[in-house]
Parts: structure tokens; sequence; C-alpha cells
């Protein structure tokens, strides 16, 4: 089984999943890039996984259907590009022979959903997440509220450790440099930071990431650590509470991802 991120617009990733034979792409936003990886590998496109609404994720199941040789999955809440099988968290579908188990993720949108496989071949435990959680970030707040995205990210961060994260967009530098301005004495965050540079640098993809990283370096995933909450408290000392929550402390992060430049 391999597992490859295809480059879209300027800074998307449409994830491909193939045996060698078949394929399954995830959030096709642009179908040139995934024809051009059919034709050159050779593969039949067997079915196609939608986590929300967005153009950037869905503009190019059309193109792609004269290639498809199976379903389209999608959100049971979120306008799609019929027609679709529509799935929602606790569902299961199959493709490639690899199981999918369908989470709800609300918060980017208000019917996000992910897929997570606990098994997939040699590429192992596999999250394709949409624009929910980013490595080092996660999706601003469109049609959710803080609370549903928080809780979004807590079910995703209690995945295994080992899972593939397949995150839809490659922001994690400008993350990185929102989460060093957050929680500067990370060592972790610190040599994370120096090796995703470096990728990018040769020219290489951050992304998939692993959720053991996410858990130590994302401060969307560390509400709950007194380093972020005291963060939150210095940048917004009005208006949280003597007592944060997480969900606050939540909120006043994402409220300065914002505008942090």
């Amino acid at each position: 089984m391999t597992l490859t991120p295809l480059p879209a617009f300027d800074d998307n990733y449409l994830w491909l999943l193939d045996n060698g034979h078949e394929a399954l792409v995830v959030d096709p936003g642009d179908a040139g890039p995934v024809a051009a990886a059919l034709d050159a590998r050779g593969l039949k496109l067997a079915g196609i996984l939608l986590t929300h609404h967005h153009g950037d994720h869905v503009g190019g199941v059309d193109a792609l259907r004269a290639r498809l040789q199976g379903p389209v999955y999608a959100p049971v809440n979120e306008k799609m590009p019929e027609p679709v099988q529509r799935v929602h968290g606790g569902d299961t579908v199959e493709l490639l022979g690899v199981r999918f188990t369908v989470l709800d993720v609300p918060g980017h949108t208000a019917g996000h959903i992910a897929y997570f496989a606990a098994e997939a071949g040699s590429v192992g435990p596999l999250l394709f997440c949409g624009d929910t959680l980013f490595s080092a970030g996660c999706g601003r707040l469109f049609e959710g509220s803080p609370a549903q995205m928080h809780a979004s990210l807590q079910s995703l961060g209690a995945l295994p450790g080992d899972t593939r994260v397949c995150c839809a967009h490659e922001y994690t530098l400008s993350n990185l440099r929102f989460a060093r301005e957050v929680d500067p004495g990370n060592a972790e965050l610190a040599a994370y930071t120096a090796w995703c540079e470096a990728q990018r640098a040769a020219g290489q993809p951050t992304l998939p990431g692993r959720m053991a990283t996410e858990v130590r370096i994302n401060p969307f995933l560390r509400c709950d650590q007194p380093a972020l909450r005291d963060a939150a408290r210095r940048h917004a000392p009005l208006k949280l509470p003597a007592a944060p929550s997480p969900v606050d402390v939540f909120a006043t992060l994402r409220e300065w991802k914002n505008g942090f430049r």
C-alpha cells in the first residue's frame, strides 16, 4: 500500500492511497493532479472520500466521475456534488480492503467528518482529517463553535500515537511560528521545527505527521497544559476567567492565531 500527497493549488494536498492496481483519493479539489497520478501509475480509481464541502476539497469530483469505478463517500449534513453516499460518525466504509471508521469532527464546518483506519497495510494506522487538524495547528472556525472544535481535536488526539495524520494543507511552518510564540519552552517543538524547515528547504512535504508528535507540539491539542493556559492569560488577561477551562484556552488561542502574522 502506498500513500502519496498530491500537491494542488497553492498549498493543498489531495491524498492518494493505492495498492498498485486501484486507488482511492481524498478531497480532490482539483482533478488534474489525481488524473496525472492515476495515468502515471496505471491505477483505477476505486473510490473518493470527502471530508467537508469547501470547493478546494470537492471541486474536482465531477471531472473524475468518468474514471470512477466505486463510491463517493461524503458527510451527511453538508452540500456535496451529487451523487454521493452519505456517512456520519460511527459508520464504516471499506475501500481497497481498508476499513475506515467515520468520525464526526465539527468545527471548521458544521458537518465536517474524518476517516480513520486502524490498519492500512504497510502504511499502518491512517487518519484523513481534512481541515480539522493541521500539523501544529487546526482549522479556522467557519461554522462551528470553540467547544465543538476542541472536542473534535481531543477525539483525534486520542487516536494511536503511530497514526499517520494526513492533513489537507501544507500550513506547517506558519503554524509552527505561532506554536513557538505561545509555547517557547517546548524543546520537542523546537526540534520538530528544525526538521520541518529542512523538509521544506529540500522541497519535501512535512506531511503526513504522526499523532504522537502532534499531542506533544500542537498547542490546540494541549489546551489543558499550564504553559498554554499561561500564554492565553498573557494574551487576553481581561477575557479569561480566573480558572479558564481548556475550551476557554482554545478559544483564546484560536482567536489569537486568526490575527497572527
